[in-house]
């Protein structure tokens, strides 16, 4: 046990991160997924599409056919961790335990988001051109034309942009005028739906963040929910063990999850020109 501290105060950490990081992760729940995973792979079933046929009295019937497929996601293993020190605890006038959940969750989130931003890009199935301009309801039709074409579900869309992204739209008529979309857009200066897509806005991130390249192209995703899927086999889990060396306590968090594309027909790229 940590030196100095009860076990109630590390199931309280514990509990308090995990609140924190679900606040926090802004992606998890657009996705498809499975949690509990015991093991180093994850397996998603994809089932194909089938055809029905014209029925000939006194006939056997056609079987569809249908092809039954599945991805597969390997685990990655991750930590979040800070040392506290014990003599600083006796010296900052705030409460550092508030601080380091806040780091540590924020810290996990984040590496949760990536791994679901990294696994959109690598399966996306379409692609929305650039065309020199930053991202424009043009694109977005594009993108929800795109989809609607593939027969992807109209609930469930989500598009994921960059606060570059989102500054743009909100100059075009038919994302804040009230004719066009809800008053959210006038009163807070924030989408949450447009064109049947609910919106995330991410800023930069260490993590990487959304895809931009040296030439300021940045990687918007249409995606729907079930074209992406997330596995978890250990969930934010937090340990403190006392480290004498350091005459502090090392606050570790862990999370052991992947992601993977499903089907990238219900995955669409919309690359928008920051320039």
């Amino acid at each position: 046990m940590s030196i100095g501290l009860s076990p109630a105060y590390v199931t309280l950490f514990d509990a308090e991160v995990k609140q924190a990081y679900q606040g926090k992760a802004a992606l998890v729940e657009a996705t498809r997924q499975r949690r509990g995973v015991e093991g180093n792979l994850v397996k998603f079933p994809k089932v194909g599409k089938g055809v029905a046929t014209l029925r000939v009295p006194q006939t056997d019937v056609t079987p569809l056919n249908t092809d039954f497929s599945q991805v597969t996601a390997t685990m990655q293993d991750w930590n979040a961790a800070e040392y506290s020190d014990i003599f600083m605890q006796q010296k900052v006038n705030f409460e550092e335990r508030t601080e380091l959940v806040q780091v540590v969750a924020n810290a996990i989130g984040r590496r949760q988001d990536q791994l679901i931003l990294d696994a959109l890009l690598a399966g996306k199935g379409s692609t929305v051109a650039h065309g020199s301009a930053n991202l424009t309801v043009a694109k977005l039709r594009d993108a929800k034309k795109t989809m609607d074409t593939n027969n992807v579900p109209a609930e469930d869309r989500h598009m994921i942009i960059h606060a570059n992204n989102l500054a743009h739209l909100l100059s075009e008529t038919a994302v804040t005028s009230a004719d066009f979309n809800t008053v959210r857009a006038l009163v807070s200066g924030e989408v949450d739906t447009f064109l049947g897509f609910k919106f995330h806005t991410l800023g930069d991130r260490t993590e990487g963040g959304l895809s931009i390249d040296g030439s300021n192209i940045r990687s918007c995703l249409a995606f729907h929910k079930t074209a992406i899927g997330y596995g978890e086999g250990i969930g934010p889990k937090t340990e403190i063990n006392y480290v004498p060396e350091k005459t502090s306590h090392l606050v570790n968090a862990m999370l052991s999850a992947c992601s993977v594309a499903i089907d990238g027909e219900g995955i669409v790229e919309v690359q928008a020109d920051e320039s």
